[in-house]
C-alpha cells in the first residue's frame, strides 16, 4: 500500500478553505512521515476535472465546506474512478444539508431541534413573527443557512429586531434559511470512524457559542474537556446515538455529530463528514486520548479509501 500515490485535495472555493488548507498540510506531513509519495492539488487553482487519474492511486480528501463536503468533489472522484476517502457523494449532500439531515434523523428517532426553513423568493418580513408562533420556536432563534459548515452564518437572535436584520443580512449571500430554537446545555462533539464510535468531547467555549472563531483561534481560549464530563451512562448514550446517526446517513471514514446536553437530553444539531485536521481540531485530540496518533489517525482514514461510497 504504501507504494501508492496519494493526492491531498486541500484549500477549495469555500469558507473554510483557510482550515482546509491546514487540515491538508497536516495530512501531507502524517502521510510522508508513514513512507506515502505524497503530492496536494487545490480545487482553487485548477478545476477537479484536472485531475491526472495516472498519476494517483488514492485521494485523500482534506476539503471542508461547499464543493468539497457536499458531494460535489465526491461526483468528480467517482466520475474519475480514483478511490478516496471519508464519505459518498450522496451521503455527503445529505449531511451538508441541514435539512435532509433532520428528516432522516427524525426517521430514526434521533432529536434534533424543531425548526422551519425560509427561501429567500418567499420571504416576507412582517410576516416572520407569525411564522415562528406557529411553529412553536421561542426567542433565543438561531437562523443559519442550509448547507454551511463550520458555523459560518450562523446567528443567534435574542429578538424580532436582530432576527430580522440578521435575515435580510443572510439572504445577501444564501438563498435558504433554516431557524432552531437556541438550545442551551453542554457542547457535546462525538468522533465516529469506519462506523465505530471513538469518543466524546465537551467544550466550553469563552464567547456567545462554540463558532468559526471559538473552533480554529488560539486567542479564543475554548476549553477541552476530555472524556466529555458526563456520566457513564450519557456518556455511552451519545456515543450510541452519534453512531446511529453515522450509519443512518450511510457515511463512510470519520464522521464528527455536535450535541447540545440539555435537560438529560441530547439534541442532535448537525454531522460533520469531513471534520477538521488541525492542530486544534477536535477529532485528533479524541483519537490522542484513545492511544491513536495522528498518523495512525490518518493511515485508519486512508485505509479506509473506496469508490461508490
Amino acid at each position: 500500500m504504501k507504494n501508492k500515490r496519494v493526492l491531498v485535495v486541500l484549500g477549495g472555493n469555500s469558507g473554510e478553505r483557510k482550515v482546509s488548507l491546514e487540515s491538508g498540510k497536516a495530512c501531507i506531513k502524517a502521510l510522508k512521515k508513514i513512507g506515502y509519495k505524497v503530492s496536494a492539488f487545490d480545487p482553487k487553482k485548477k478545476p477537479l476535472n484536472l485531475i491526472n487519474k495516472n498519476k494517483v492511486d488514492v485521494i485523500f480528501n482534506a476539503l471542508h465546506g461547499k464543493e468539497g463536503e457536499d458531494g460535489i468533489a465526491q461526483s468528480y472522484f467517482e466520475y474519475l474512478r480514483i478511490p478516496y476517502t471519508h464519505s459518498g457523494t450522496i451521503s455527503s449532500y445529505n449531511a451538508m444539508n441541514k435539512v435532509i439531515s433532520k428528516v432522516i434523523f427524525k426517521k430514526k428517532k434521533i432529536i434534533s431541534p424543531k425548526y422551519f426553513v425560509i427561501e429567500k423568493e418567499n420571504y416576507i418580513k412582517n410576516k416572520l413573527a407569525s411564522l415562528i408562533k406557529k411553529n412553536g420556536i421561542k426567542f433565543p432563534i438561531v437562523v443559519k443557512p442550509i448547507n454551511e459548515g463550520s458555523s459560518l452564518g450562523v446567528n443567534i437572535c435574542k429578538n424580532i429586531f436582530f432576527l430580522k436584520k440578521s435575515v435580510k443580512y443572510l439572504f445577501r449571500k444564501y438563498t435558504q434559511l433554516i431557524f432552531e430554537p437556541f438550545i442551551g446545555g453542554q457542547e457535546i462533539q462525538v468522533a465516529v470512524i469506519n462506523g465505530s464510535p471513538l469518543g466524546a468531547i465537551e467544550l466550553k467555549p469563552k464567547r456567545e457559542f462554540y463558532d468559526y472563531k471559538a473552533k480554529y483561534s488560539k486567542s479564543a481560549n475554548t476549553v477541552h474537556i476530555m472524556p466529555a464530563n458526563l456520566k457513564t451512562s450519557k456518556y455511552k448514550e451519545v456515543m450510541q446515538i452519534a453512531t446511529k446517526a453515522h450509519n443512518a446517513l450511510a457515511c463512510k471514514g470519520v464522521t464528527r455529530s455536535d450535541f447540545k446536553f440539555f435537560k438529560n437530553k441530547f439534541y442532535l444539531l448537525e454531522i460533520n463528514t469531513q471534520p477538521g485536521m488541525t492542530s486544534l481540531s477536535l477529532v485528533p485530540e479524541i483519537a490522542k486520548f484513545r492511544g491513536i496518533s495522528f498518523e495512525k489517525l490518518v493511515l485508519k482514514i486512508l485505509l479506509n479509501a473506496g469508490l461508490n461510497r
